[in-house]
This record gives structure tokens, sequence and C-alpha cells, in this order.
């Protein structure tokens, strides 16, 4: 997570940012939380913050949970216009709610099951049907998934995936992914150059050191984290 969250908000104090809540101003509505889920936008059809809200909804303890439940214990307002989750509360009072969520456990639950559910499961299920288990291979997957999407177009992890390659040798292949994304990871507002592919660097670069595992690791991301955000 220290890894995700080096581009995401510039710190290494990734548990301080579960009541994280901002519109970035990247066309993907607010983004919100550890991981960055979003209430959509233009450059986001298929958000994740609906499942956030439901999750949360189902972690209070609803027998049938539902996204207006959820938006209901945080004290928000909004409602799904097509996949887009339109928030009518203003910007400062909707994200001072989210922001009351920090140390609420149902909340980081709901976090958590989401980011499972979106992103981490996809991520483990790529890696494994090409033989790789390894902790970086599959947080690289991760990562990608939850700054550009798990499935869709040519710029998400699935579209990456096609393009890099079919060696079952996993440092072969890695090496191949990470140039892949460096070519587009700063475009469509996915990062502001060149965090973008500084943040890919992160990881190439601990493949590079044999940091696979990312076991004992803290003074080796200590290291690669050492670049100043744009």
């Amino acid at each position: 997570m220290k890894l995700v969250n080096k581009p995401e908000q510039d710190s290494l104090e990734w548990t301080k940012f579960y009541g994280y809540c901002e519109n970035i101003g990247d066309k993907r509505g607010y983004t919100i939380g550890i991981f960055g889920a979003t209430t959509g936008g233009p450059n986001d059809e298929g958000p994740d913050g609906p499942t956030l809200f439901k999750e949360f909804d189902a972690s209070s303890g609803a027998s049938n949970p539902s996204i207006t439940g959820g938006l209901a214990r945080a004290g928000v307002h909004g409602s799904m216009q097509g996949k887009i989750l339109k928030i009518s509360d203003s910007a400062k009072v909707f994200c001072d709610k989210i922001g009351n969520l920090q140390n609420n456990p149902a909340w980081r639950d709901a976090m958590w099951n989401t980011f499972y559910k979106v992103y981490i499961q996809y991520s483990v299920q790529q890696a494994r049907q090409r033989g790789f288990s390894s902790a970086l291979t599959i947080g690289s997957f991760v990562d990608t998934a939850l700054n550009q999407g798990a499935t869709g177009d040519s710029g998400t992890l699935q579209g990456l995936l096609s393009r890099s390659g079919n060696s079952g040798d996993e440092k072969t292949f890695m090496t191949a992914f990470y140039a892949q994304r460096s070519k587009i990871v700063d475009t469509n507002d996915y990062n502001q150059p060149p965090n973008g592919k500084n943040r890919v660097k992160q990881w190439s670069t601990l493949l590079n050191m044999g940091e696979t595992d990312l076991k004992n690791a803290d003074a080796a991301v200590q290291k690669v984290t050492n670049w100043e955000m744009k």
C-alpha cells in the first residue's frame, strides 16, 4: 500500500486516507479513500464508488444492501445516473462527511471489500493464469487496475496485459508490461506527468533489485518512493 499511496497522496502513511475525499479535476468525479474510489465521470464511466457505498451498507448490517442505503449511512446525498453516482451535496459537505468516516470500522471494511472485489481479485487471477505469484507482480497489476481500470479499453490492466507478450518468465513478462504501461500512464488524466512514469519506475526498480516477494523490503520501498510529486 505504500507503493500505491505514494503516487496517489504523496505519502507512505496510507492508513491516514480512509476518509480522503477530493475532486481532483480528472473528470472521474470525487476520489475517495485509500485506493481512490471514484463516483464517475467522462473519464470513468464504470466507477467503483457505487460499489463502495453498497459495501458500506452491507458492512453496517443491511440485510438487503444498496447504494442508497450506503449513502444514507454516510449522511450524504446522491443518485445513480446510469453508472455514474451523481452527488447532490456541495463538495465541502460531501467530503466533510466522508472525512468523518476515517475511523469507522464498517467503512474500513467496505473499503477493503471493494478493493478486493474490483481490483485485487482480478489482478490475482491474471497473475496466476500466467503462472506468476510474486507479491511484486500482483501489486503491479493491482496498482495498474486501480489507476487505469481493471478491464475495458486499451489503457486498462486488461488492455496492457494483451500487449505485454506471452513470456512464461516472470521478469521478462513484467519488464515488457512496465514498458507498455510507461507509454500511456501519463495520458488520459491517469496521472500528472511525470508522476505516472515515476509510479511505474517504483515497481520496475524493485524488480531489478530482486525484491519480488516484498518481504522485509521497507528500506527498498523507501528508496524507490523517494521521488518528488509534481
